[in-house]
C-alpha cells in the first residue's frame, strides 16, 4: 500500500479537529510532523483531502469520501495491533488445561471460572483423560498444563502442588451412614467399594489401601471399566459405595448422599498438581500460573 496507517491517522484527525495545529496537540506530535505527512498522504493518492485557510482546514468532497473509508482501515489496524500485544502478554489466545478428576465443584472449577472472569479475551478450554493421554498432550503441546491428582511420573516436565481437596464417601440415600455429617476410615472397613479403571480410580484405590489395610484385612475394592457417572448412577441401587474427589460433588445422582470422610488426624484430603513444559511459550500459561500462584498463596518461580 502506497501510504501508511500513521498518515491515515494524521488525516482523519485533522478532518475531527478542523485544523492541523489542534489535531497534533490531540496526537502529541509536531504540527510540522502531521502537515507534511498529510500532504505526502494527497500526493500519493493524486487529490486534496483538505481545502486549507487561516481558520483551518476543512474536507473536500473527495476527502470527505477517503476518510470515511479511512476510519475503518485505522480502526481495524488498532485493534490488530491490541489484540496481537494482549497476545503477547497472555491477556488474548488460548489456554488448553488438561485435568483428570470432575470439575464439576471444587478448586479446578472455582480456578478455572476465576481465571475466565479475569482474562475473558483468552479462550480457555479443558480435557478431562487419563494422565497418560495428558502427559502425551503435553509432549505434543496439544495441552498447556495437566492438573491431576495424586502423583505422576513427569520426566522432563515441571511439576508444582497446587492445592488440596477432600475425599468424599459416596454412599446410598438409605445406607446406614447416610444419617452422619462424617463418615469416619473405621466406619468403611467392611464395605464393598466401586471405582472406575480409569483415573482417579487407581489414586482413589490406593488411599483406601492405606488406610484400610491398617485394620487388618484389605478392603473390598472393586475396579470397573466404567464411568465415575455410570458408577454413582447404580449406587442407589445398593450395590456398594464409592469415593471420590471433592470436584466431583456439584453432580447429583438419584438416591445418593455425599459425605466427607475423616481420619485420625481430621478431614482426608487429595492433593493436585500442575504439569507443564518448561519451554512452553505461550504466554497465557505463564499469566495462569501466577493467577493459580496467587489464588492459592503458593510460591514456586515462574520462567
Amino acid at each position: 500500500m502506497p501510504f501508511d496507517i500513521r498518515q491515515l491517522r494524521y488525516a482523519i484527525a485533522a478532518a475531527d479537529h478542523g485544523s492541523f495545529y489542534r489535531a497534533s496537540r490531540a496526537l502529541d506530535v509536531e504540527q510540522s510532523t502531521l502537515s507534511r505527512a498529510v500532504l505526502k498522504l494527497e500526493r500519493v493518492i493524486g487529490n486534496n483531502i483538505f481545502n486549507r485557510s487561516q481558520a483551518g482546514v476543512t474536507m473536500t468532497i473527495a476527502g470527505a469520501q477517503f476518510i470515511r473509508a479511512a476510519r475503518p482501515m485505522v480502526a481495524n489496524a488498532e485493534k490488530m495491533v491490541a489484540m496481537m500485544r494482549a497476545a503477547g502478554q497472555g491477556r488474548a489466545g488460548g489456554l488448553m488445561i488438561g485435568h483428570n478428576t470432575a470439575i464439576s465443584a471444587g478448586h479446578l472449577r472455582a480456578t478455572m471460572l476465576g481465571w475466565r472472569a479475569a482474562n475473558p479475551d483468552v479462550e480457555i478450554d479443558g480435557v478431562e483423560a487419563d494422565r497418560g493421554a495428558l502427559l502425551a498432550g503435553l509432549d505434543t503441546g496439544e495441552i498447556d498444563i495437566a492438573i491431576l491428582v495424586g502423583e505422576a511420573g513427569h520426566a522432563g516436565f515441571r511439576r508444582e502442588g497446587f492445592w488440596n481437596e477432600r475425599v468424599i464417601a459416596a454412599l446410598p440415600a438409605d445406607h446406614a451412614l447416610a444419617a452422619s455429617e462424617v463418615v469416619h476410615w473405621t466406619d468403611l472397613r467392611r464395605e464393598r467399594f466401586l471405582l472406575p479403571a480409569a483415573d482417579p480410580g487407581p489414586e482413589i484405590r490406593d488411599i483406601l489401601l492405606g488406610r484400610l489395610m491398617m485394620a487388618g484385612e484389605p478392603p473390598d475394592i472393586r475396579m470397573h471399566q466404567a464411568s465415575r457417572e455410570a458408577i454413582l448412577s447404580v449406587l442407589g441401587g445398593g450395590l456398594g459405595v464409592s469415593i471420590i474427589c471433592e470436584g466431583g460433588t456439584g453432580a447429583r445422582y438419584p438416591d445418593v448422599v455425599y459425605r466427607p470422610i475423616r481420619g485420625e488426624q481430621g478431614p482426608a484430603f487429595v492433593s493436585y498438581s500442575g504439569y507443564w513444559r518448561e519451554d512452553n511459550g505461550n504466554p497465557a500459561l505463564r499469566r495462569f500460573l501466577a493467577f493459580v500462584r496467587n489464588r492459592h498463596a503458593l510460591s514456586f518461580d515462574i520462567p
